[in-house]
């Protein structure tokens, strides 16, 4: 693994809450931040924060959540996304997150991934769905 993917880097991203990114089923007014929404942006900070770290023709892929989404954002609102990489074991990393938007603490959590290899993972993927056409 990379030297340079050390605990304790940190990164912020500066989200807008835009119509795609809220739930619809409690009316126009009540348009907030869906936690779906909420979540992909968090994996994909995490994701964002290690690209750059972890050498060409790698990535790196979920595998576990612990998600509390404590407050509401509301449509046209922004977030401030905080991901740290809290461990690395391996091939196995972990962070921690949190989530704010200009008025309160909107989420906070842990989230963990997995660095893999494009190439051995299309391989991987390609003898599954082989299998699964069988």
């Amino acid at each position: 693994m990379s030297e340079t993917l050390k605990t304790g880097l940190s990164a912020t991203r500066h989200v807008v809450i835009d119509r795609e990114r809220t739930i619809s089923f409690m009316g126009d007014d009540c348009r907030v931040y869906s936690t779906p929404n909420l979540l992909y942006d968090v994996e994909m900070s995490c994701r964002d924060l290690l690209l750059p770290l972890i050498g060409e023709g790698k990535d790196s892929v979920g595998t576990r959540v612990e998600l509390d989404h404590v407050g509401a954002t509301l449509l046209g609102m922004w977030v401030d996304i905080t991901v740290t990489l809290r461990e690395v074991n391996g091939n196995a990393v972990g962070f921690d997150f949190s989530v704010r938007d200009a008025i309160e603490e909107v989420a906070r959590g842990k989230h963990f991934r997995f660095i893999v290899g494009l190439e051995k993972t299309a391989q991987r993927l390609r003898a599954k769905q082989a299998k699964a056409a069988a």
